[in-house]
């Protein structure tokens, strides 16, 4: 590893370490499916690595495409998995924080972005099940309660999905916003 990553990986470990000390379990929404019991260590092991991606998502109504790229790395034996997202040509970037907690079997999602460089709360709360997983968290929008998804899929060794969907009627139905098709570097 060159100085470079290793500087990174460090700060990576500390801003992880740092957001673990905030982890408390909790569920998305309490009348809505609670995700399953299924999170162990390792389970983003599949992540760590080097990444390009194609990203689609829509803006202002409409679907636009860009490319991205994202370092992945796992730490604490497999319990969070630190994710550096850059996207240059939006001159955007952030971090991915995923942290289990191993008292409930599930996993925390947090989101940085590097504009504000603080943690968003709060995460989904979320697990694999069959070689999926789905973390939902509670927000609003146009001052009305909606439950945000994000959700890992199509996991091979190579490649794999992540997608984001928002539901406006608790869970009935789901509006994707956001797909990025991962694809080892």
């Amino acid at each position: 590893m060159s100085h470079h990553e290793i500087e990174r990986r460090t700060i990576l470990q500390i801003a992880a370490g740092l957001a673990a000390g905030t982890v408390v379990a909790g569920r998305a929404r309490a009348d809505a499916a609670k995700p399953k019991p299924t999170g162990k260590a390792g389970d983003f092991d599949f992540l760590t690595g080097e990444w390009k991606i194609r990203n689609r998502m829509i803006d202002e109504g409409e679907w636009i495409e860009f490319d991205g790229e994202a370092t992945v790395f796992a730490i604490l034996n497999g319990t969070v998995s630190v994710e550096e997202l850059r996207i240059p040509a939006r001159k955007f970037s952030g971090m991915g924080l995923r942290m289990l907690d191993p008292a409930q079997k599930l996993w925390a999602d947090y989101w940085v972005n590097s504009a504000s460089g603080v943690l968003t709360p709060p995460p989904g709360w979320g697990s694999f099940v069959d070689g999926a997983g789905y973390w939902d968290g509670d927000d609003v929008e146009n001052e009305k309660p909606i439950i945000v998804r994000g959700a890992w899929d199509q996991i091979t060794s190579k490649s794999c999905r992540w997608y984001q969907a928002v539901s406006r009627d608790d869970g009935k139905t789901w509006d994707q916003s956001w797909i990025m098709q991962w694809t080892r570097a």
